[in-house]
C-alpha cells in the first residue's frame, strides 16, 4: 500500500504527556502548516471571477497532519475589509477551546491583516478525510480545502493509492454577493446550484465544454488532481488514474448547497470503508456515492486492468456522472477519469451515461447500514442509558420585514446574535454567562437568557431532529433536506425517516437488525419528497451521544444559505469551571477582537500551548 507520507508506514506510537504552557510565537516559532487568505482571481464554471482563495487557490492547498499529535496551522487574513476564521471540519477541538473556529461562539474572527495560530489537535484513532472551511458567512463557497489525518503506519484496508474528489457548487456571484443577497431584506434567495464543481472545476449549465488536452497540474494539486492555471477552453475535470490499481477516493462535500450522487462509467462497485473521519466502517458495496454537504465518504475503487482496457477498444478516458439530488432541480455533470495524460479530455456525453438511482432510493441510501470495523470497541450507548431527550423541530417563518428565517424550537441563531463569542462571555463572566438548565428544560431545550442550549457532563442524549412544512408566506409547506453537522462530540446516528419520531418503533428496528451504528459529524434530514401542512411533521434523524467533551459547540444545518438566515444553535457542555480550561491570566489574549493572540507584521502573538493529552502519539521511525 502506497503511503501519502511514506515515513508513517514506519510509525509507531510513543506515550505522551499533558502540558501547558503561555509561549510567544516570534521568529523561533515555525508553524507545521500555513495558509493565507485573501481576494484573488478564480478560474471556475468556464469563466474567471473574484473571490476567496487559500494560498492562491480554490480549493486550497491539501493539508496531512498526524493522528495522536498537535499541529499548528497559521491562517493569515489578508483581506482588506472581511473578518475570517478558519474550522477544523470533523476535528472535535476539546483541547483547543478556541480554535473551533465559529466566530461569535467560540472566537473572536481574525482581523483583516492580521493572523491567528489554529492549534489542532487530534486523537490516536482520528486517521481520515475532513476538510477546512472558514465560518464566516458564505466564504466556505471558494475559503475551503482537503484535510487529511493520515494512518499511523497501514490502513486497516489495502489500496495502492489514492485521490481527494471534493465536490463544490458553481454560482454566477461571489461569496461576499451572495450573502448580501441571501440575508438582506425582503428575501431575495437562494439560487439553485448553476453547476457542480469537482476539485474546483466544472461545467456549468448553460455553458458548452470543449474536448481537449488537460493544463498542467499547479504545485498545490495533490496527486490526480486538476489543476489548470486557465480555464477558457472550459474542459471537464479530470481524475488521472493507472490501471490495474486500486485506489482510495476521499470524497468531499464542500458544496454549499447541493446533495451530490456520483457513479463511474464502465465499472465496479466502489467499496465504502469509512464515513466521517475517526472511524473505519465494514466494508459496504454500492454502486455510487451519494454526500451531502458537509460530509466525507471514503471507498476503495479497482481500476481497469490494461488487458480489460485494451478489450475495451484501448480505452483511456470514462466518465463521472455527477448530479444534484432531493432538489427542485437536478443538474447533471460530468468528470473525467482517465488512465493516460497522453488521453485527450472528451466533451460531455449527449445523454447521461449512469442511471443513478433517484427518490427512495436517495433517502434509502446507507441507511441502518454503516457498522464500526471493530464494533467491540464501539462506545454506542443503549436506549437504557438515554438520559434525555431533546426533539427539536425545524421550522422555516416569515419575519415582519420580508425576510424568512429557519427556527429550532422556534429559535434562530446569526452571527449578529452576541455581542461578544458566548465562550468569552464565559471566561469574562463565569457561570452567569453558562445558560440556565431548569430553564432551557421548559423551553424546548434552549435557555430564553442566553438563547443557548446546554448540556451537563456524563449526560448521554438522544437528539431528535424533526422537519416541518414551511410557515413562510411564500414557501408555505415546503420541506426541505437538511444536512446537519455537529461540532466537536461525534454521534451515532439513530437514522431517519418520514413522519414523527416512534422512539418504541425505532429501537426495535435496530435490535431487530443488529445495528450497530458508526460515529458521525454530519448526517442529513430528508424530506422525502413532501409537502406538508404549515408547522406539521413530515420527518426526522435521531442521534444518541454521551456529552464529555466541555465548552460552547455549533450544531447547525450545514446549507451555507440556510445558516444565513438562522439555521444555527450554540450548545453549552458544562459548567463554568469545566468549561474555563485556560486559567484566566493566560486567557486575557483570546477575550478581546484583535487581541494578544492575533499577530500581524510588527506584533508576535503569545498562546496557551497544549500538548496532546491523548496516550499516545503517532512518530516516525
Amino acid at each position: 500500500m502506497r503511503s501519502i507520507l511514506p515515513a508513517l508506514v514506519l510509525g509507531s506510537w510513543l506515550s505522551a504527556t499533558a502540558l501547558a504552557k503561555l509561549v510567544v510565537h516570534d521568529g523561533s516559532f515555525t508553524p507545521d502548516h500555513v495558509l493565507r487568505v485573501t481576494i484573488g482571481q478564480i478560474d471556475s464554471g468556464c469563466q474567471t471571477r473574484q473571490d476567496i482563495v487559500v494560498n492562491g487557490t480554490s480549493p486550497g492547498p491539501v493539508l496531512h497532519i498526524l493522528p495522536g499529535a498537535t499541529t499548528w496551522v497559521r491562517v493569515y487574513n489578508d483581506m482588506d475589509a472581511q473578518n475570517l476564521t478558519m474550522h477544523w471540519h470533523g476535528i472535535t477541538q476539546r483541547l483547543a477551546p478556541f480554535a473551533d473556529g465559529t466566530p461569535m461562539a467560540s472566537q473572536w474572527p481574525i482581523p483583516p491583516g492580521h493572523f491567528f495560530d489554529y492549534e489542532i489537535v487530534t486523537d490516536k484513532d482520528d486517521a481520515g478525510t475532513y476538510y477546512y472551511h472558514s465560518h464566516v458567512e458564505m466564504q466556505a463557497m471558494t475559503c475551503i480545502g482537503a484535510l487529511v489525518v493520515d494512518d499511523c503506519g497501514q490502513a486497516p484496508f489495502q489500496y495502492d493509492d489514492e485521490r481527494i474528489l471534493m465536490w463544490g457548487d458553481w454560482f454566477d456571484s461571489s461569496s461576499h454577493s451572495m450573502a448580501r443577497k441571501v440575508g438582506g431584506a425582503p428575501f431575495q434567495g437562494p439560487p439553485e446550484t448553476a453547476g457542480l464543481l469537482l476539485n474546483g472545476h466544472g461545467v456549468p449549465g448553460g455553458k458548452t465544454a470543449a474536448a481537449g488536452k488537460e493544463h498542467t497540474r499547479g504545485k498545490h494539486s495533490a496527486p490526480g488532481q486538476r489543476r489548470q492555471t486557465d480555464d477558457s477552453q472550459c474542459e471537464l475535470p479530470v481524475i488521472d488514474v493507472d490501471p490495474g490499481k486500486t485506489y482510495r477516493f476521499r470524497f468531499i462535500g464542500g458544496t454549499s448547497l447541493s446533495l451530490v450522487a456520483a457513479a463511474f462509467e464502465g465499472h465496479g462497485n466502489l467499496t465504502v470503508i469509512q464515513v466521517d473521519g475517526s472511524e473505519y466502517s465494514q466494508p459496504v458495496s454500492t454502486g455510487h456515492m451519494q454526500v451531502g454537504v458537509g460530509q466525507r465518504f471514503d471507498a476503495l475503487l479497482k481500476t481497469k486492468t490494461a488487458q480489460e482496457l485494451q478489450a475495451d477498444g484501448n480505452r483511456m478516458t470514462y466518465y463521472i456522472q455527477m448530479q444534484t439530488l432531493d432538489s427542485p432541480r437536478t443538474f447533471i455533470g460530468y468528470a473525467v477519469l482517465r488512465y493516460s495524460q497522453d488521453a485527450k479530455v472528451p466533451a460531455p456525453p449527449a445523454n447521461p451515461v449512469v442511471d443513478i438511482p433517484t427518490g427512495q432510493a436517495t433517502w434509502n441510501w446507507m441507511e441502518y447500514t454503516l457498522q464500526p470495523l471493530q464494533p467491540d470497541q464501539s462506545d454506542f450507548p443503549s436506549a437504557d442509558e438515554v438520559t434525555r431527550r431533546v426533539t427539536i423541530d425545524v421550522g422555516l417563518v416569515s419575519l415582519p420585514n420580508g425576510q424568512i428565517e429557519y427556527q429550532f424550537n422556534k429559535l434562530s441563531w446569526y452571527e449578529s446574535t452576541y455581542t461578544s463569542p458566548l465562550l468569552v462571555d464565559i471566561y469574562t463572566r463565569g457561570e452567569a454567562a453558562v445558560p440556565n438548565y431548569e430553564a432551557a428544560i421548559k423551553n424546548g431545550g434552549w435557555d430564553p437568557n442566553t438563547l443557548a442550549w446546554p448540556a451537563k457532563i456524563g449526560e448521554v442524549l438522544e437528539i431528535i431532529w424533526q422537519n416541518t412544512g414551511a410557515e413562510a408566506d411564500r414557501f408555505q409547506g415546503m420541506v426541505e433536506t437538511h444536512p446537519f453537522h455537529a461540532h466537536s462530540k461525534h454521534f451515532y446516528d439513530l437514522g431517519g425517516g418520514p413522519g414523527a419520531y416512534d422512539a418504541d418503533a425505532n429501537n426495535a428496528k435496530i435490535a431487530q437488525l443488529g445495528y450497530k451504528p458508526i460515529r458521525r459529524d454530519t448526517s442529513l434530514l430528508y424530506s422525502y419528497g413532501q409537502r406538508m401542512g404549515p408547522g406539521e411533521v413530515s420527518s426526522w434523524r435521531g442521534w444518541r451521544l454521551r456529552m464529555t467533551d466541555a465548552g460552547v459547540w455549533m450544531v447547525h444545518c450545514h446549507i451555507l444559505q440556510h445558516m444565513m438566515i438562522g439555521m444555527q444553535s450554540v450548545w453549552v457542555v458544562g459548567n463554568s469551571t469545566q468549561i474555563e480550561q485556560v486559567p484566566m491570566a493566560e486567557s486575557q489574549g483570546y477575550l478581546t477582537y484583535g487581541g494578544d493572540v492575533y499577530g500581524n507584521d510588527n506584533y508576535n502573538p503569545t498562546y496557551y500551548e497544549w500538548t496532546n493529552e491523548a496516550a499516545k502519539q503517532c512518530q516516525p521511525i
